[in-house]
């Protein structure tokens, strides 16, 4: 899982990877990146930092102005703590703060949690919040939007970005595959993206939004990579195919996918588990 971590920090440290001033604004983005007409900017307006983790500020297609914005990231990253394996967190009132970034990566705002609308580490790793403002309330005092959950799931090859608001870095790659089942200790995923392996990412980029460069959509979360080469440990997670084989892939990183999120997601971003099409696990 990708919390920061002490022995990660001071890994970066050591090598200076963490030096303050490259951490502090947003890197150059690739050149070829800039020249594929098709491509959309991917910047940090509409990610958020967490105390431990990375976030966004996300509506649904169908999301109004006025309804009460949320912030997704990972159920690891919860400050109730990780959910254990079949638990799903529900409307528990929260205060937690979030430090919403604009394009450049510089805070523009603190947002305060309401509750935790939904939270689990089962099938999935997501954490959505509910914030005390609107959308509208935050595009006209700050100037951010949120960034659009896509409602379909992400494609093979695709090029993505992973944004950290913890780390105001920016990570190209593209979506090497599938996982049908992922298992890190306690947890098993289903339908996890795996990364091609320039998207190194690190403790603090949990709950980082992936970013289909073509749409500009959100079509995933962050959540973990496998550290040391260990198989289906907490750091070091495994694939496991339909036949059960299991395969380790020492440094390669992973996502949770969100499209299986808006169904789930109702009139005034109320998430009702109940509405027609909707997996994702209940309590």
């Amino acid at each position: 899982m990708k919390k920061p971590l002490v022995g990660a920090l001071l890994a970066l440290l050591l090598t200076g990877a963490a030096a303050a001033p490259a951490m502090a604004s947003a890197p150059p983005q690739a050149p070829a990146a800039k020249e594929r007409a098709a491509a959309v900017a991917v910047d940090f307006a509409g990610t958020v930092a967490l105390s431990n983790c990375s976030g966004s500020l996300v509506r649904m297609p169908s999301s109004q102005p006025n309804d009460p914005a949320l912030v997704l990231s990972n159920g690891h990253c919860l400050e109730t703590g990780m959910p254990g394996a079949g638990q799903v967190v529900r409307n528990v009132a929260s205060s937690r703060s979030f430090s919403l970034l604009n394009s450049a990566g510089t805070k523009v705002a603190t947002l305060r949690a309401s509750k935790i609308a939904y939270g689990t580490m089962t099938d999935t790793d997501i954490s959505i919040y509910q914030v005390t403002k609107t959308y509208a309330q935050i595009q006209s005092q700050y100037g951010i939007g949120a960034l659009t959950l896509n409602d379909v799931r992400p494609t093979q090859g695709s090029s993505i970005k992973v944004v950290s608001g913890y780390w105001k870095r920016i990570y190209s790659c593209n979506v090497d595959g599938f996982v049908y089942r992922m298992k890190e200790g306690e947890w098993t995923w289903k339908d996890s993206v795996r990364y091609t392996s320039s998207c190194n990412t690190i403790g603090g980029t949990s709950g980082s939004p992936v970013i289909d460069t073509t749409t500009g959509k959100v079509v995933a979360v962050n959540n973990t990579g496998n550290e040391s080469g260990e198989s289906c440990t907490v750091n070091n997670p495994c694939e496991i195919d339909e036949n059960g084989a299991v395969t380790v892939r020492q440094g390669i990183n992973y996502a949770q996918e969100t499209y299986t999120i808006v169904p789930c997601v109702g009139p005034g971003n109320v998430i009702d588990l109940n509405r027609p099409g909707c997996t994702l696990p209940k309590p």
